[in-house]
């Protein structure tokens, strides 16, 4: 199952012959700029759902989670996704506000990983992308007690049901109070990029203070 990345002449699937170095960091914040090429060139290859990221937590107890959500924003202030707040993910976070979210573009032998402090976005933030969902993604967020158990795929969609019913076929879907987004404030920001013998390249950002500082690590 071993699979090797780069080809001979030093151009990885990615289609970059030249490698990842601390120059490609640019700017204030210096990882804004390639993570804004790099998020561009995933949907221009057409990978599938380009904006998922594996956001990890973790819980009071120390225990750690992962799962996969969609990044819904991206800013000089960081990047956002919207879940339950009373989710697993939500409860975890309420414990220990700092989280990690990798962005896995296998398929082009890149990958971003940001971790950093997390902050509920603003009730207008939330508001503004409520409204851009399908009618359909927010009566199912309003059904769900999201990672609360059920009995069965039939009542979750008889709940899903009751509250469509409820709201009728035209009037608006209020944002649930115990949902909205979070954002990731990095404090690093660190790029992969896959080449030959697993010689890889891997420069990240780090904050420090008020400033940043950009760094090349070993693979």
């Amino acid at each position: 199952m071993r699979v090797g990345y780069g080809a001979s002449d030093g151009t990885g699937r990615d289609g970059v012959a030249a490698n990842l170095d601390v120059d490609w960091l640019t700017g204030d914040p210096p990882w804004r700029a390639l993570f804004g090429d790099w998020l561009a060139a995933a949907i221009g290859a057409g990978v599938a759902e380009p904006n998922a990221m594996i956001v990890g937590t973790v819980d009071a107890d120390g225990r750690p989670a992962t799962r996969t959500v969609l990044c819904k924003g991206v800013s000089d202030e960081g990047i956002v996704f919207f879940t339950g707040y009373d989710s697993d993910k939500g409860r975890a976070l309420a414990a220990n506000p700092y989280a990690s979210a990798t962005f896995p573009w296998i398929a082009m032998e890149r990958q971003i990983h940001v971790r950093g402090r997390v902050v509920k976005v603003s009730g207008d933030e939330t508001q503004a992308y409520w409204n851009s969902r399908p009618r359909g993604s927010q009566v199912s967020a309003s059904a769900s007690d999201q990672s609360r158990p059920i009995a069965s795929r039939e009542a979750l969609e008889a709940k899903a049901a009751d509250v469509a019913r409820r709201l009728g076929e035209d009037a608006p879907v209020p944002v649930p109070e115990n949902w909205g987004g979070y954002r990731i404030e990095p404090d690093v920001v660190e790029f992969w990029q896959g080449r030959a013998d697993r010689l890889h390249n891997r420069v990240r950002a780090v904050r420090d203070g008020d400033a940043w500082r950009v760094e090349r690590l070993q693979p």
